[in-house]
Protein backbone atom coordinates (compact mmCIF):
# COMPACT_ATOMS: atom_id res chain seq x y z
CA UNK A 1 0.00 0.00 0.00
CA UNK A 2 1.07 3.60 -0.56
CA UNK A 3 3.01 5.35 2.19
CA UNK A 4 1.18 8.44 3.42
CA UNK A 5 3.55 11.41 3.65
CA UNK A 6 0.93 13.49 5.44
CA UNK A 7 -2.12 12.26 7.35
CA UNK A 8 -4.36 14.46 9.48
CA UNK A 9 -7.94 14.43 10.74
CA UNK A 10 -10.00 17.35 12.03
CA UNK A 11 -13.35 17.49 13.80
CA UNK A 12 -16.09 19.39 12.00
CA UNK A 13 -17.15 21.28 15.11
CA UNK A 14 -14.01 23.30 15.80
CA UNK A 15 -11.44 21.93 13.29
CA UNK A 16 -9.52 20.47 16.22
CA UNK A 17 -6.86 18.03 14.99
CA UNK A 18 -7.35 14.48 16.29
CA UNK A 19 -5.77 11.09 15.68
CA UNK A 20 -5.76 10.30 11.96
CA UNK A 21 -8.58 8.17 10.53
CA UNK A 22 -8.48 7.24 6.83
CA UNK A 23 -12.31 6.93 6.95
CA UNK A 24 -12.38 4.00 4.50
CA UNK A 25 -15.69 2.15 4.65
CA UNK A 26 -17.40 4.83 6.74
CA UNK A 27 -20.48 6.71 5.50
CA UNK A 28 -19.01 9.60 3.55
CA UNK A 29 -17.27 10.76 0.38
CA UNK A 30 -13.81 11.72 -0.86
CA UNK A 31 -11.85 13.20 -3.72
CA UNK A 32 -8.26 12.64 -4.82
CA UNK A 33 -6.48 15.50 -6.60
CA UNK A 34 -3.16 15.64 -8.40
CA UNK A 35 -0.75 18.21 -6.95
CA UNK A 36 2.16 19.06 -9.23
CA UNK A 37 5.12 21.45 -9.41
CA UNK A 38 6.55 24.28 -7.32
CA UNK A 39 4.74 26.54 -6.62
CA UNK A 40 2.07 23.87 -6.42
CA UNK A 41 -0.71 23.49 -8.98
CA UNK A 42 -3.77 21.30 -8.34
CA UNK A 43 -5.18 19.89 -11.53
CA UNK A 44 -8.93 20.55 -11.99
CA UNK A 45 -9.10 21.92 -8.44
CA UNK A 46 -12.41 23.79 -8.83
CA UNK A 47 -14.08 20.74 -10.39
CA UNK A 48 -12.83 18.41 -7.63
CA UNK A 49 -14.23 20.68 -4.91
CA UNK A 50 -17.55 21.09 -6.74
CA UNK A 51 -17.89 17.30 -7.13
CA UNK A 52 -17.04 16.77 -3.46
CA UNK A 53 -19.64 19.31 -2.32
CA UNK A 54 -22.32 17.78 -4.58
CA UNK A 55 -21.61 14.34 -3.13
CA UNK A 56 -21.75 15.71 0.43
CA UNK A 57 -25.19 17.14 -0.31
CA UNK A 58 -26.43 13.83 -1.73
CA UNK A 59 -25.07 11.98 1.32
CA UNK A 60 -26.73 14.61 3.56
CA UNK A 61 -23.49 15.60 5.27
CA UNK A 62 -24.56 19.19 5.81
CA UNK A 63 -22.07 20.71 8.22
CA UNK A 64 -21.83 24.45 8.86
CA UNK A 65 -19.09 26.18 6.80
CA UNK A 66 -18.04 22.86 5.27
CA UNK A 67 -16.73 24.33 2.01
CA UNK A 68 -14.83 27.06 3.83
CA UNK A 69 -13.34 24.54 6.27
CA UNK A 70 -12.27 22.11 3.55
CA UNK A 71 -10.55 24.91 1.60
CA UNK A 72 -8.90 26.19 4.81
CA UNK A 73 -7.48 22.74 5.63
CA UNK A 74 -6.17 22.20 2.09
CA UNK A 75 -4.38 25.56 2.21
CA UNK A 76 -3.00 24.87 5.69
CA UNK A 77 -1.58 21.49 4.70
CA UNK A 78 0.06 22.39 1.38
CA UNK A 79 3.72 23.41 1.61
CA UNK A 80 4.45 26.30 -0.76
CA UNK A 81 8.17 25.45 -0.83
CA UNK A 82 7.73 21.78 -1.71
CA UNK A 83 7.97 20.42 -5.25
CA UNK A 84 4.97 18.18 -5.81
CA UNK A 85 4.05 15.21 -7.92
CA UNK A 86 1.62 13.83 -5.38
CA UNK A 87 -1.97 12.76 -4.80
CA UNK A 88 -3.82 14.85 -2.24
CA UNK A 89 -6.92 13.17 -0.78
CA UNK A 90 -9.77 14.84 1.12
CA UNK A 91 -12.25 12.50 2.83
CA UNK A 92 -15.33 13.64 4.75
CA UNK A 93 -17.87 11.87 6.95
CA UNK A 94 -20.33 13.13 9.57
CA UNK A 95 -17.65 13.48 12.26
CA UNK A 96 -14.53 14.75 10.56
CA UNK A 97 -12.45 15.83 7.58
CA UNK A 98 -9.36 13.73 6.85
CA UNK A 99 -6.51 14.82 4.62
CA UNK A 100 -3.65 12.72 3.29
CA UNK A 101 -0.82 13.00 0.79
CA UNK A 102 1.08 10.30 -1.06
CA UNK A 103 3.60 10.15 -3.86
CA UNK A 104 1.94 9.70 -7.25
CA UNK A 105 2.85 6.28 -8.69
CA UNK A 106 4.00 6.69 -12.30
CA UNK A 107 2.42 4.04 -14.55
CA UNK A 108 4.68 1.93 -16.76
CA UNK A 109 4.24 1.55 -20.53
CA UNK A 110 3.37 -2.15 -20.21
CA UNK A 111 0.25 -1.68 -18.12
CA UNK A 112 -2.23 -4.51 -17.57
CA UNK A 113 -5.75 -4.90 -16.20
CA UNK A 114 -7.10 -7.72 -14.06
CA UNK A 115 -10.82 -8.43 -14.41
CA UNK A 116 -12.72 -8.50 -11.09
CA UNK A 117 -16.41 -9.38 -10.83
CA UNK A 118 -17.50 -6.53 -8.55
CA UNK A 119 -19.58 -3.34 -8.70
CA UNK A 120 -18.96 -0.59 -6.16
CA UNK A 121 -21.72 0.41 -3.72
CA UNK A 122 -23.47 3.50 -5.16
CA UNK A 123 -20.93 3.54 -8.00
CA UNK A 124 -22.10 6.91 -9.38
CA UNK A 125 -20.58 8.62 -6.31
CA UNK A 126 -17.06 8.79 -4.91
CA UNK A 127 -18.06 7.26 -1.59
CA UNK A 128 -15.77 5.70 1.00
CA UNK A 129 -16.95 2.09 0.57
CA UNK A 130 -13.59 1.04 -0.84
CA UNK A 131 -12.30 -1.69 1.50
CA UNK A 132 -12.80 -4.49 -1.01
CA UNK A 133 -11.09 -2.54 -3.79
CA UNK A 134 -8.18 -1.59 -1.52
CA UNK A 135 -7.74 -5.26 -0.59
CA UNK A 136 -7.30 -6.10 -4.28
CA UNK A 137 -5.00 -3.16 -4.98
CA UNK A 138 -2.63 -3.77 -2.06
CA UNK A 139 -1.62 -7.08 -3.68
CA UNK A 140 -0.66 -5.30 -6.92
CA UNK A 141 2.07 -3.01 -8.21
CA UNK A 142 -0.17 -0.10 -9.21
CA UNK A 143 2.50 1.30 -11.55
CA UNK A 144 2.07 -1.85 -13.68
CA UNK A 145 -1.56 -2.86 -13.26
CA UNK A 146 -5.05 -2.06 -11.99
CA UNK A 147 -8.28 -3.98 -11.54
CA UNK A 148 -11.09 -3.63 -14.07
CA UNK A 149 -14.46 -4.01 -12.37
CA UNK A 150 -17.28 -5.75 -14.21
CA UNK A 151 -20.81 -6.96 -13.50
CA UNK A 152 -23.07 -9.09 -15.70
CA UNK A 153 -20.36 -9.28 -18.37
CA UNK A 154 -20.17 -5.43 -18.57
CA UNK A 155 -16.95 -3.57 -17.77
CA UNK A 156 -17.52 -0.53 -15.52
CA UNK A 157 -14.33 1.20 -14.28
CA UNK A 158 -10.98 0.41 -12.70
CA UNK A 159 -10.31 0.41 -8.97
CA UNK A 160 -9.31 4.08 -9.10
CA UNK A 161 -10.00 5.44 -12.59
CA UNK A 162 -12.22 5.57 -15.65
CA UNK A 163 -11.84 3.57 -18.85
CA UNK A 164 -12.12 4.54 -22.51
CA UNK A 165 -12.35 2.05 -25.36
CA UNK A 166 -11.32 2.81 -28.96
CA UNK A 167 -12.79 1.05 -31.99
CA UNK A 168 -12.49 2.20 -35.61
CA UNK A 169 -11.51 5.75 -34.59
CA UNK A 170 -14.47 6.09 -32.22
CA UNK A 171 -14.18 6.56 -28.45
CA UNK A 172 -16.54 4.80 -26.04
CA UNK A 173 -17.04 4.81 -22.29
CA UNK A 174 -19.11 2.31 -20.27
CA UNK A 175 -22.84 3.00 -20.16
CA UNK A 176 -23.57 3.19 -16.42
CA UNK A 177 -22.69 1.95 -12.91
CA UNK A 178 -19.42 3.87 -12.65
CA UNK A 179 -18.21 7.19 -11.24
CA UNK A 180 -17.70 9.84 -13.90
CA UNK A 181 -14.42 11.28 -12.63
CA UNK A 182 -13.01 14.77 -13.09
CA UNK A 183 -10.52 13.67 -15.76
CA UNK A 184 -13.25 11.91 -17.76
CA UNK A 185 -15.43 15.04 -17.56
CA UNK A 186 -12.47 17.10 -18.79
CA UNK A 187 -12.04 14.87 -21.85
CA UNK A 188 -15.78 14.88 -22.57
CA UNK A 189 -15.62 18.68 -22.79
CA UNK A 190 -12.49 18.63 -24.94
CA UNK A 191 -13.43 15.86 -27.35
CA UNK A 192 -17.26 15.91 -27.32
CA UNK A 193 -17.53 12.66 -29.21
CA UNK A 194 -17.18 10.10 -26.43
CA UNK A 195 -20.15 7.77 -26.76
CA UNK A 196 -21.64 5.62 -24.01
CA UNK A 197 -22.21 1.93 -24.64
CA UNK A 198 -22.18 -1.38 -22.81
CA UNK A 199 -18.60 -2.69 -22.96
CA UNK A 200 -18.98 -6.45 -22.95
CA UNK A 201 -16.12 -8.72 -21.91
CA UNK A 202 -17.02 -11.03 -24.79
CA UNK A 203 -16.51 -8.23 -27.32
CA UNK A 204 -13.20 -6.81 -26.04
CA UNK A 205 -11.23 -8.09 -29.02
CA UNK A 206 -13.13 -5.66 -31.26
CA UNK A 207 -11.38 -2.72 -29.55
CA UNK A 208 -8.03 -1.37 -30.75
CA UNK A 209 -7.13 0.50 -27.57
CA UNK A 210 -8.15 0.61 -23.91
CA UNK A 211 -7.11 3.76 -22.05
CA UNK A 212 -7.15 4.41 -18.29
CA UNK A 213 -7.78 8.03 -17.25
CA UNK A 214 -7.88 9.57 -13.77
CA UNK A 215 -6.27 11.91 -11.27
CA UNK A 216 -3.73 9.34 -10.17
CA UNK A 217 -3.07 7.57 -13.45
CA UNK A 218 -3.28 10.55 -15.78
CA UNK A 219 -3.56 8.88 -19.20
CA UNK A 220 -2.36 5.28 -19.53
CA UNK A 221 -2.48 2.86 -22.44
CA UNK A 222 -3.42 -0.71 -21.45
CA UNK A 223 -1.16 -3.30 -23.08
CA UNK A 224 -3.07 -6.44 -22.09
CA UNK A 225 -5.76 -7.90 -19.85
CA UNK A 226 -4.90 -10.86 -17.62
CA UNK A 227 -6.63 -14.12 -18.59
CA UNK A 228 -7.96 -12.51 -21.77
CA UNK A 229 -6.83 -12.73 -25.37
CA UNK A 230 -7.15 -8.94 -25.80
CA UNK A 231 -3.90 -7.16 -26.69
CA UNK A 232 -3.22 -3.53 -27.55
CA UNK A 233 -3.33 -2.92 -31.32
CA UNK A 234 -2.58 0.81 -31.45
CA UNK A 235 -1.33 3.83 -29.49
CA UNK A 236 -3.00 6.45 -31.70
CA UNK A 237 -5.68 7.74 -29.33
CA UNK A 238 -3.49 7.29 -26.27
CA UNK A 239 -1.03 9.75 -27.82
CA UNK A 240 -3.84 12.19 -28.72
CA UNK A 241 -5.34 12.11 -25.21
CA UNK A 242 -1.93 12.28 -23.51
CA UNK A 243 -1.04 15.43 -25.46
CA UNK A 244 -4.35 17.09 -24.44
CA UNK A 245 -3.83 16.06 -20.80
CA UNK A 246 -0.20 17.23 -20.66
CA UNK A 247 -1.27 20.61 -22.02
CA UNK A 248 -3.87 20.85 -19.22
CA UNK A 249 -1.15 20.11 -16.64
CA UNK A 250 1.15 22.76 -18.15
CA UNK A 251 -1.61 25.39 -18.35
CA UNK A 252 -3.08 24.63 -14.93
CA UNK A 253 -3.04 27.82 -12.80
CA UNK A 254 -0.95 27.99 -9.65
CA UNK A 255 -2.86 27.08 -6.49
CA UNK A 256 -3.32 30.22 -4.39
CA UNK A 257 -5.83 28.93 -1.80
Amino acid sequence: MAILLLKKSYLHKDLKEIKFHDLWNSYGVFTTMRAVGRPVKILFFKEHIENLLKSLKIYKINKKNIKKNILKLIKFNLNKKKKYDHLFRVAVNNKMISISLRKRPKPKSNFSLKLINYKRIDPEYKNLKYKKILNFLKKMDTTKSDIALYKNNKILETGTSNLLFIKKNKIYSPNKNFYSGTTLKFFKKKIKKIKKRNILIDSLNKYDEIIVIGSGKGVVSVSNIEKSTWKRKSLKYYRILLKIYQKAVTNCPRYIG
